[in-house]
């Protein structure tokens, strides 16, 4: 049996969550690994959450943050660089949530502050939560992994977790907001590296002597594959749930509502309505659409195909709104 803790070397969230993919798959028998990162400027959507409902995409590509689906469930949670995750791996028979929870509240216990487990997903403070958890299952492992606000911008996570003005009817599995605090609010000299030693030193009270994990060449390929579906658009949109979306907006030609039935990412039905004068518009519309990516760009070079005033209204609408 040995204990390893692993720190990301980058802030790229495709990779960090590439590699947490990896560790889950492979770790062996007896082993438990501690995994560090610290994602640049992320989103990270659960395995069945709907991106559309959850995130606004259009801020997200305005400000360069990455998507990033989970393999696992839980919520939408923004990520910073005052954000410290963490990840638990274990074969199924060495797993105790228990105990790995408590590996983190005593951590932050060690700053001064009383860090105290509600349910099974959340860590608080004082009623206010700085910790969310999530859980994993794959091939007899298990893998816990969780976030530590520890300094991160609060005020921007309205920007990119907050549902769309359109209304959306969804499948997928909606998060729960809860009030959020950073470590920093409680203990003010707290960062994220000071974290990641108190968590490493309370980690190793628990499990044991820890080493460094280290990966061969062959790891490296796999772990670059998982990089690519993780970065790959149909992972991180082509797999929304089914859902409908709706846009219903008075333009200079009349009012319109599309109404749009979305699976694996891409426009399955649309129906049009309009009071416009040009009766053909709605076809016209519904037809160019049909079958198209659900994307800004997708959508626009659609309707600026068909060399219409109306269509490109509708098009210039799409792009200065979003979806």
């Amino acid at each position: 049996m040995s204990n390893y803790v692993y720190i990301a070397p980058t802030g790229d969230g495709w990779m960090n969550l590439a590699r947490d993919g990896y560790f889950l798959d492979t770790v062996k028998r007896g082993d438990v690994i501690l995994y560090y990162y610290v994602n640049t400027n992320a989103v990270i959507i659960g395995r069945n959450q709907n991106a559309w409902k959850e995130c606004n995409l259009s801020n997200m590509d305005r400000d360069g943050v990455q998507l990033v689906r989970r393999h696992t469930g839980g919520g939408a949670v923004y990520h910073d660089p005052g954000n410290l995750n963490f990840s638990f791996i274990m074969n199924e028979r060495d797993y105790d949530l228990g105990r790995q929870l408590k590996v983190i509240t005593d951590a932050v216990n060690a700053l001064g502050v009383h860090a105290e487990v509600s349910g099974r997903n959340d860590i608080l403070i004082d009623g206010r939560k700085f910790s969310g958890n999530a859980f994993g299952l794959a091939h007899g492992n298990r893998s816990h992994h969780g976030t530590i606000l520890v300094n991160a911008d609060l005020s921007k996570f309205g920007n990119y977790l907050n549902v769309s003005k359109a209304k959306i009817q969804s499948k997928g599995v909606s998060s729960v907001r809860s009030r959020v605090c950073n470590l920093t609010d409680f203990c003010p000299e707290a960062n994220v590296e000071l974290v990641r030693k108190l968590v490493t030193e309370s980690f190793i009270r628990e499990y044991g002597n820890a080493s460094e994990y280290t990966f061969d060449g062959k790891d490296l390929a796999d772990i670059e594959s998982r990089y690519e579906v993780q970065k790959s658009w149909e992972w991180r949109l082509g797999k929304t749930p089914e859902f409908e979306y709706s846009i219903d907006h008075r333009f200079s030609f009349g009012e319109m509502q599309l109404h749009f039935n979305l699976k694996d990412g891409h426009i399955q039905m649309i129906k049009v309505y309009s009071d416009c004068l040009d009766t053909e518009l709605c076809d016209k519309v519904t037809s160019a659409l049909t079958g198209v990516k659900f994307t800004d760009s997708a959508m626009i070079g659609a309707l600026m195909n068909l060399n219409c005033n109306e269509a490109k209204e509708i098009a210039e609408y799409i792009e200065a709104n979003g979806l």
